[in-house]
């Protein structure tokens, strides 16, 4: 920030070498420019603008933050939701899939803006509908899209490793929130795949969907009843410090989302400097379009 003062020293003395071509060379539009107009003549637009893209670009070089007192959460999440056959089944209305967005949707409402959000459905196998991102619309429509998937099975082994490497990335320490009512069937073991988020240090929180009686969905014109396979989730769970969950009703699911969120009061640092880099480069493009018209040097 030092410089600045030199910043300005050399702008008049430019300036005043302009000036000197400018009768050296009996340059009459010119010289009216600085006759009549004391201030435009002494170009202050330009230096103004000179010295706001400096001091921003120094300051986003240098990190600056700010820090706030709110709501905050210590996690990024991905939420992993099983998108396979048997969570049409009707024991929650209209049914278990919907329940599940419709919670999933909800739970990204609490959030803080900062945090964090990926989305993945799986059957027997795994779709990014959305990488991590604090974009809560594009989160949301991805939830939405979601839809039972055609290719058959439960590959959960399969999308905690898919849900790993999304956030392997991410910082701080994140967190999968995986949603199914079915057993691992297809693709790596729970074995392997639990080990593989212990090695990244990724937390596994899990909720079972469905009632004690189980849900009728129809499968190839044949009524099929299912029931959650909970035993393998709360293993899942307690391997990699995460908590489990049952749940039979909308609002057992909400609570176990609130559960998972860990929503405290608490300080925030907020990074500024992408907003301060871009704000520079914008004024930096008027400072150019202003040199070649209003400011541009006369022959």
């Amino acid at each position: 920030m030092i410089i600045i003062p030199f910043l300005v020293i050399f702008h008049f003395f430019s300036l005043k070498i302009t000036r000197r071509k400018a009768l050296a060379f009996a340059n009459f539009e010119a010289i009216e420019r600085f006759a009549h107009s004391r201030i435009l003549s002494k170009n202050l637009t330009l230096l103004i603008l000179r010295m706001a893209v400096f001091t921003l670009l120094v300051l986003a070089i240098s990190g600056t933050s700010y820090t706030y007192f709110g709501q905050i959460t210590e996690m990024n999440f991905i939420i992993a939701i099983d998108a396979s056959g048997s969570m049409l089944a009707t024991d929650f209305s209209p049914n278990r899939l919907e329940a599940a967005k419709n919670a999933a949707i909800d739970f990204v409402d609490t959030l803080p803006f900062e945090t964090k959000i990926g989305i993945v459905s799986f059957s027997g196998a795994s779709f990014i509908k959305e990488r991590p991102t604090n974009n809560i619309l594009k989160v949301k429509n991805a939830i939405s899209s979601i839809q039972t998937e055609l290719i058959a099975g439960t590959g959960i082994g399969e999308v905690i490793i898919t849900s790993t490497n999304l956030l392997s990335a991410e910082n701080p320490p994140s967190s999968i929130i995986l949603i199914t009512d079915g057993q691992n069937n297809i693709g790596s073991s729970i074995e392997e795949s639990v080990a593989y988020a212990k090695s990244h240090n990724i937390i596994i929180n899990t909720i079972g969907i469905g009632t004690e009686e189980g849900g009728k969905f129809e499968n190839f014109n044949e009524t099929i009843i299912s029931k959650v396979n909970f035993e393998d989730l709360q293993y899942i769970a307690q391997e990699t410090n995460g908590k489990s969950y049952l749940v039979s009703d909308h609002d057992s699911m909400d609570n176990a989302y609130l559960d998972i969120a860990n929503i405290k009061k608490g300080s925030k640092e907020v990074s500024l400097s992408q907003y301060l880099m871009l704000l520079g480069i914008f004024i930096l493009v008027i400072e150019w379009v202003l040199l070649n018209t209003k400011y541009r040097t006369i022959p």
